[in-house]
């Protein structure tokens, strides 16, 4: 096993029992290949691009050698925070490059390519604006251009939407999210949806396809087959080099969590729904973000690919001064004010404050987030009591005269 000549369990932090019945699981919610559980959504977004685009993949041999350019991702601008950073900051420091482009916009897409992209990375349901992407039209402009199409379904998790049936080929999740829907629990998942096929292309993807040292002299493809090399990668070198391992009890948690995940997305979408549709006419709101509504952007893709709703993550203008913004959240009483999502609890965050405080300024405007911009992820507590909280802090935010108008 060691010698990887057969499969079993070597050492915990590449894998154990527990951990490997979760990702079976994930796998088959996903209708994928196969899938790697790691100990945070972050950490499965970082493992999956390094292995995509790190050096490796840019030299002949397959081999990570330091002269060797990293490669290139290419990703929506309207995208979490969180992976904005790990991308201009943490991977730029080993050397992949990312350009950021309009997520509605193909062309864009297709113009960024160069010689060294390798991955196209997009949001099912974006963070925070619930921005839908348009899955088939990116696989499409992914295949002609040679690259992995990776979609970050955290937002949707595969009862609202499963993006390998509609071309992707990798699919990443935190599953600290929705997926557990407790929050009591970090972690993450990467799925191959069993559409990579780094052999049709060997020359691309030489840390699958050519000979390894680290792995006998053999290639990943021969060693773990074509639909089995990525995972392998992720299993063998990175997550245990690394060691971003997700505990048992942990992913004890998870599997608890996924056996009632239909019936809690479809309270958190009808929840979601409602608060964004009155939103949509109280007079301390310039506008609402949610794909969900009537006449929306990606009312056509909602209507194709989300056939069991939306989300539950919305975002809205304040209108006022910052004065406004900030009573705005001290005015909120059932609310939770914290950048999770996904659990039971209803939560509030500014993005411009905390989830997206490091973007740059041109990034921050590409993304659509003020310092007005108020996420809402809605929980499952009842429906008035959520919308009570949310009028009454409201109300508290706009002025005088705007108050005595209403």
């Amino acid at each position: 096993m060691f010698a990887q000549r057969e499969a079993g369990f070597t050492y915990s932090r590449t894998g154990n029992p527990t951990v490997g019945l979760l990702e079976r699981r994930l796998a088959a919610l996903e209708g994928g290949a196969g899938a790697v559980a790691t100990s945070s959504g972050q950490a499965a977004v970082a493992l999956t691009l390094l292995a995509l685009a790190g050096r490796s993949g840019q030299s002949p041999d397959g081999e990570a050698h330091a002269a060797a350019p990293a490669g290139h991702v290419v990703a929506g601008d309207r995208i979490y925070g969180g992976t904005a950073d790990l991308l201009n900051d943490s991977l730029a420091e080993a050397g992949i490059e990312v350009t950021w482009v309009d997520s509605k916009d193909p062309e864009a897409w297709r113009a960024a390519v160069t010689p060294r992209t390798r991955v196209f990375l997009v949001e099912s349901i974006g963070n925070p604006h619930g921005d839908l992407a348009d899955i088939p039209v990116l696989a499409e402009v992914a295949r002609a251009s040679g690259v992995a199409l990776v979609v970050d379904n955290t937002l949707a998790t595969p009862y609202l939407c499963r993006p390998g049936e509609l071309g992707a080929d990798i699919v990443v999740h935190s599953v600290t999210k929705y997926l557990t829907g407790n929050g009591t629990t970090l972690a993450g998942a990467v799925v191959d949806t069993g559409r990579f096929d780094p052999a049709a292309q060997p020359e691309r993807w030489p840390q699958f396809t050519a000979p390894r040292r680290r792995f006998g002299g053999r290639s990943l493809v021969e060693l773990a087959g074509n639909h089995g090399a990525l995972l392998h990668l992720l299993r063998a070198q990175l997550l245990n080099d690394l060691g971003p391992t997700l505990a048992p009890w942990n992913a004890q948690q998870a599997l608890e969590g996924i056996e009632t995940l239909d019936i809690r997305m479809d309270r958190h979408c009808r929840n979601a729904e409602a608060l964004a549709q009155r939103l949509c006419d109280h007079p301390a709101v310039t506008s609402v973000s949610y794909p969900g509504l009537p006449g929306s952007a990606w009312e056509q893709i909602a209507q194709r690919d989300f056939s069991h709703g939306v989300g539950a993550v919305l975002s809205f203008e304040l209108r006022g001064d910052i004065a406004a913004v900030e009573q705005f959240f001290a005015g909120l009483k059932l609310f939770v004010l914290g950048a999770n999502l996904g659990d039971g609890s209803s939560m509030a965050t500014h993005p411009a404050w905390t989830t997206h405080c490091r973007l740059t300024d041109d990034l921050r405007a590409r993304s659509g987030i003020t310092d007005h911009t108020v996420r809402l992820a809605v929980g499952r507590e009842d429906l008035e009591d959520l919308w009570a909280d949310l009028d009454a802090a409201l109300t508290l935010a706009l002025p005088t005269s705007a108050k005595e108008a209403a």
